[in-house]
């Protein structure tokens, strides 16, 4: 059974389903999952039927795109509807983004829904609050590897109430939780430890925060139930790339970067529920935009003239009824306006990335250098404005052809090359990249994730010399703390309560001035080790909540530190972005 083929389901549903078993099914929840994974599914409609065996068949229905009640899902077997079947199919399935049901409805006059009067809405959202961190502390706590259906339902659970009381950033946040739970547990090519671990720091530090926010600190941590799109009159635009969508929570599709003459950014997206293949094939498919018929890779190079348009905060563009579109003529990377993406200082561009505030892609001239082999595997070394910067593949899955495309550009060693790349921090200059110009075809250019290069594309050299191993890194040493950090995430409190974990380490980072890291991971480690017994020597249940406050703490200073090394090393000035987050 591909995931796929399976409907969204809401947080709530798989929740109730999930609650609704007896403890003695539970407990076999993660093992129905993986059998019922192995049965045939068919789409037809509206309708999924998974064929549960010969006899018996499980229907997911989703006449609005998702599974919006508890009742959509049905199965033949005789245990119905009280049945390990539902369960696991609403566990196996992608999670739903929304549903109309999980809205604070108090529309206004665009129509935007709002969260209830502050006075009333205070107490929910304290207890809504408690939840989420309750059930992100479990799911710290038995770590990914431990963390089966039934930790992943409270956790929508928490999620769910959070939505409903006025939450819908901490509810999302939880989700994300959830998704790269899956994804990790699953072996997905799109799981990425650190993004777990930045999952988790962000919806346990907003919990934690909210019930001492005040002002615009609790708007923002509040968030907003949807995105408002407001009028920004007419828009001359001038394609720049496309990427391919490939998420871990089930969606795919692909989003077109535009840019107007003084250089700010817009986009326009295509993602749905699907796999590789939509994310391979949405690129092929026309703008949702007025009456254009260009498709986003032919848009990538093309323009676009808009009048009506409406844009979201995050630039994205709106598709509503008043919106006309028309094709334009595009712009090379080096011919105005968009050359001036690259005439931005990069050290300006990292600190903006860094900040928050920006969307953080740099625009980068280039040397291409060779390669360097890491863990995760090659990365393309380049030398930009005199710093060597270390170009990494942006998404793994080998649907799409980014690895592929990065080998042949390795075999192009001194090739000069603007390229558009996303920032990854960390003590490196180290960047994700997303698009380049092509080799030997002047003006034209190569969407990483979509276009495939070919031997013949490249300029003639010699061959690229074999990677050499990544060099030691001095990270002054902060790794000592940040791998357990993630070794929490990944394993859960049981690996960091071992004696041997971490033991001596603390003074390491005392003695090179890391005292703070020094003290963070003792309390870490001490918390871990934490479990206190009985008159009769039982182990009493574990503190659940000293973890998580022991961890969140490493987690925020670790990754403060992380990006003020990020600024030193692009030469960014780390008070500005310190001071701007």
């Amino acid at each position: 059974m591909s995931q796929d083929l399976l409907p969204p389901v809401a947080p709530s549903v798989t929740a109730e389903l999930v609650e609704a078993l007896s403890p003695r099914l539970r407990k076999r929840l993660d093992a129905g999952i993986t059998k019922l994974a192995a049965r045939p599914v068919v789409r037809e409609g509206d309708t999924v039927r998974i064929a549960v065996d010969d006899d018996t068949d499980l229907e997911l229905h989703a006449p609005e795109g998702a599974v919006t009640s508890a009742d959509a899902i049905r199965c033949g077997c005789l245990l119905a509807p009280d049945c390990l079947h539902r369960a696991a199919a609403a566990s196996a399935a992608p999670v739903a983004e929304d549903t109309p049901d999980s809205t604070p409805a108090q529309p206004t006059t665009e129509g935007a829904a709002q969260p209830p009067d502050d006075e009333t809405a205070a107490p929910a959202q304290l207890a809504a609050a408690r939840a989420v961190y309750d059930a992100a502390a479990a799911v710290l706590e038995a770590g990914a590897d431990g963390s089966g259906a039934v930790l992943q339902a409270e956790l929508l659970r928490a999620a769910h109430t959070a939505r409903l009381a006025g939450l819908p950033r901490v509810a999302a946040a939880a989700v994300s939780v959830v998704n790269g739970v899956r994804a990790a547990r699953s072996a997905d090519p799109a799981h990425r430890l650190p993004d777990l671990v930045d999952a988790l720091r962000t919806v346990l530090g907003m919990a934690h925060r909210l019930p001492f926010a005040t002002g615009p600190d609790l708007a923002e941590l509040r968030g907003s139930a949807r995105q408002p799109y407001t009028p920004d009159g007419s828009l001359r635009l001038y394609g720049l790339f496309s990427e391919p969508v490939l998420t871990t929570t089930g969606y795919a599709g692909a989003v077109t970067w535009t840019a107007d003459a003084e250089g700010r950014l817009y986009t326009v997206s295509d993602v749905a529920p699907g796999g590789p293949g939509r994310a391979t094939g949405a690129a092929d498919r026309a703008v949702r935009i007025g009456d254009t018929a260009l498709t986003h890779r032919e848009l990538s190079r093309a323009g676009l003239a808009v009048s009506g348009a409406t844009v979201s905060p995050t630039g994205r563009l709106g598709a509503g009824a008043g919106v006309r579109a028309v094709r334009a003529s595009g712009a090379a990377w080096s011919a105005e306006p968009l050359d001036r993406l690259w005439e931005v200082p990069v050290a300006e561009q990292v600190a903006r990335a860094l900040s928050g505030s920006g969307h953080g892609l740099l625009f980068l001239d280039v040397t291409l250098a060779g390669t360097v082999r890491e863990a995760t595997g090659d990365c393309l070394l380049a030398d930009c404005e005199g710093r060597t910067v270390r170009l990494a593949v942006a998404h793994d899955d080998p649907a799409l052809p980014y690895r592929d495309n990065l080998r042949l550009l390795a075999a192009a060693p001194g090739s000069r090359l603007r390229v558009v790349a996303r920032l990854a921090p960390g003590p490196l200059p180290r960047a994700l990249l997303l698009a380049a110009e092509h080799p030997t075809r002047a003006g034209d250019r190569v969407d990483l994730g979509l276009d495939r290069l070919q031997h013949a594309d490249l300029p003639t050299t010699t061959a690229a010399p074999a990677p050499a191993p990544a060099p030691p890194v001095d990270e002054a040493p902060l790794h000592l703390l940040r791998r357990r950090v993630h070794q929490a995430v990944s394993g859960g409190r049981r690996v960091l309560g071992f004696p041997d974990s971490g033991a001596g380490d603390g003074g390491r980072l005392r003695r090179v001035g890391l005292a703070t890291a020094g003290d963070l991971l003792g309390e870490l480690r001490s918390a871990a080790a934490d479990r206190s017994r009985d008159a009769f020597g039982r182990l009493l249940p574990a503190d659940t909540g000293r973890f998580a406050h022991a961890w969140l703490a490493a987690a925020v200073y670790t990754g403060e530190v992380e990006r003020a090394l990020c600024a030193a090393a692009w030469g960014a000035d780390a008070e500005v972005v310190a001071t701007s987050r």
